[in-house]
């Protein structure tokens, strides 16, 4: 793999082969994905629509984007218009869902601001996607089901933020531990949007009996996470593509595991055509934990290896005074629900997965804000 398109093509491929059942399920139907045009739908999107190429016997997935793309179309997502299984929307989750919207056997509520720097910037639209866009999502469930057409399944994306800051005695950290969360601090409107999200969809689940499930993702990377993200990985890759110092800011000691997104994708469609209703999902990898000043050698590492990068590891303050504030000092999941429950085996190693990311970023180096 020396290109983006060749890791790109190389990850549909395994999807496809550790989602053969999911997929399989799904043949027929039409899914909905919201937010499908930003780094979780980089995968989601393209995985439905390769398998339906890899699988001509089969009925095709229909798959329907619903996305603002008020930061303009990705250009991976542009180039497949011509799919036939791909639908287009342009639709703000934020507000009402459109009248025509028709029947959909599965819905993905990925239409959220998940980096930071971003979210913390537009605080009220992050909780509106996520709490507002959700209701809507399962109110049209409940519409369906009395109509005698439920859904099959409703995945909502939560987080791993909802754990808050865990103390050690808590990690790895399993889906039964409550959090240790500010409701007033500068990561309120993303945390606590997931939280009570989760709390709408397992009362739906279960006193409407609407089959939704919930994701809570540790820490994902990998192509479609765009070199503007300002998420540390992105962050750095920036930097080493324009062949400056990797600047931290921080002492580099928070540690956190990291998931490929191929991987992580492949769990959240488990989670979505497996999960019970009702129940939060832990999806990453619980091995290596490492600390933010030994993921920026490794990646600098690498770069060298592969680019011939020059630069070193530096470390400065961040004009974001909030940058660091709530701010988890470790992250890590167990993911034993998950193994047993759905057959989750995530299995790209974090070496090979940072190898790809940059091959990726190489051929992915311009992207607009996030």
């Amino acid at each position: 793999m020396k290109t983006a398109n060749e890791v790109v093509l190389h990850d549909l491929s395994y999807m496809a082969d550790c989602l053969k059942s999911e997929f399989l399920a799904m043949s027929g139907k039409r899914l909905l994905i919201t937010g499908g045009a930003g780094f979780l739908g980089h995968y989601f999107v393209q995985g439905a629509l390769h398998w339906n190429r890899a699988n001509p016997s089969q009925a095709p997935i229909s798959v329907v984007v619903y996305d603002s793309f008020v930061r303009g179309m990705p250009t991976w997502l542009s180039g497949m218009k011509g799919d036939v299984n791909l639908t287009l929307v342009t639709h703000d989750i934020r507000y009402p869902l459109p009248t025509d919207m028709g029947d959909f056997a599965y819905i993905i509520h990925a239409a959220s601001i998940a980096s930071p720097t971003y979210y913390k910037r537009d605080p009220i639209s992050t909780m509106d996607a996520n709490v507002n866009g959700l209701r809507m999502l399962l109110d049209y469930a409940q519409s369906r089901q009395e109509k005698g057409r439920p859904l099959e399944g409703l995945l909502f994306f939560s987080s791993s933020e909802i754990y808050g800051d865990p103390s050690p005695d808590h990690i790895p950290t399993p889906e039964t531990y409550r959090g240790f969360v500010s409701c007033t601090g500068p990561r309120a409107c993303y945390d606590e949007a997931k939280r009570y999200g989760e709390t709408l969809c397992v009362n739906f689940a279960h006193q409407l009996n609407i089959p939704v499930k919930v994701a809570r993702p540790f820490n994902n990377y990998g192509p479609g996470l765009k070199i503007s993200d300002r998420r540390v990985i992105p962050d750095f890759a920036r930097d080493i593509m324009a062949d400056r110092d990797i600047v931290m800011f921080s002492d580099g000691s928070p540690k956190r595991t990291f998931c490929y997104s191929a991987d992580a994708v492949i769990g959240y469609y488990k989670v979505l055509v497996k999960g019970q209703k009702g129940e939060a999902y832990n999806i990453g990898v619980e091995t290596p934990e490492i600390s933010m000043v030994e993921l920026a050698e490794k990646l600098a590492a690498f770069a060298r290896d592969l680019f011939g990068y020059k630069g070193k590891v530096i470390r400065q303050a961040s004009e974001d005074v909030s940058y660091l504030v709530d701010n988890p000092n470790r992250r890590c999941p167990v993911i034993t629900k998950a193994r047993m429950h759905l057959g989750y085996h995530p299995s790209v190693t974090l070496d090979e997965g940072l190898r790809r990311s940059l091959i990726w970023y190489q051929g992915n180096r311009d992207a607009q804000d996030s």
